[in-house]
């Protein structure tokens, strides 16, 4: 695939944790314009691919480019929706600033958000459906809510490419679904998004492409060509619910 079709591609990336292996080796290619679905075992790299491919973890070796360019030349064009693990939920500030903060980026160090600023993040706000929260103490949000005004922060950065790391999990059904729908509306604009995903059978219905990851990839492309049934097993070992998937697999 040529570079000008690639939203992000990462060559020979290899990462460890004091001395521990994580990833090994890895290339990675995300098409732009498509959803890539990173699915495997827990423990297994997903989450430290994205931060690596993101500068926020150093790797031994590898590097990765951004519609063609390095990170810092292209970096107002990419959005990162972290773990709500990662935050400090008891800071005290609203929904409606927490949102605001992703226009920081490109106002930088001396520019303060304006008018215009909280009005892209009330329009974020009523795009994932909690502009209701926006005055509300981010400690006070139940899980769907927090995540809900996570994807509200990236949405309000305007990127080209969203990388989000699991932002199903541990959510109600109403916010995954209305996520799910931003999610589509981005795909429609040909936005691309990476997904790092834990719900084996929804991952068909959410992505057009798929990465299989054990410490190293198993398959990469197309999810009709990269997620298999052997691909999984072979991915997963066999385990942590994968057996009862394949079951009901096409």
């Amino acid at each position: 695939m040529t570079a000008a079709a690639l939203a992000c591609h990462t060559q020979n990336l290899s990462v460890a944790y004091r001395a521990e292996p994580v990833l090994h080796h890895v290339n990675f290619e995300v098409p732009v314009g498509s959803v890539m679905g990173v699915v495997g075992p827990n423990g297994t790299g997903k989450s430290t691919l994205i931060k690596a491919m993101l500068g926020l973890v150093t790797p031994l070796t590898g590097r990765s480019v951004f519609f063609g360019h390095p990170l810092d030349k292209v970096r107002q064009r990419i959005g990162y929706m972290s773990q709500s693990t990662s935050v400090d939920w008891d800071f005290p500030t609203t929904v409606s600033d927490l949102v605001t903060m992703g226009t920081y980026g490109e106002l930088g160090w001396l520019r303060r958000p304006g008018r215009a600023e909280r009005d892209r993040a009330i329009a974020a706000l009523e795009r994932t459906g909690i502009p209701d929260l926006a005055n509300r103490q981010i400690g006070e949000l139940s899980g769907g809510q927090r995540q809900r005004a996570f994807l509200a922060r990236s949405l309000v950065q305007e990127p080209d490419l969203y990388f989000m790391d699991e932002p199903f999990q541990g959510i109600d059904a109403k916010s995954q679904q209305a996520m799910i729908e931003v999610l589509k509306d981005l795909s429609l604009q040909g936005k691309t998004i990476v997904i790092v995903h834990h719900h084996l059978a929804t991952v068909r219905d959410y992505c057009t492409h798929v990465t299989l990851l054990n410490g190293s990839i198993v398959a990469s492309g197309p999810s009709a060509e990269a997620f298999t049934k052997d691909n999984i097993r072979i991915a997963y070992e066999v385990r942590e619910g994968a057996e009862a998937f394949l079951e009901t697999a096409g």
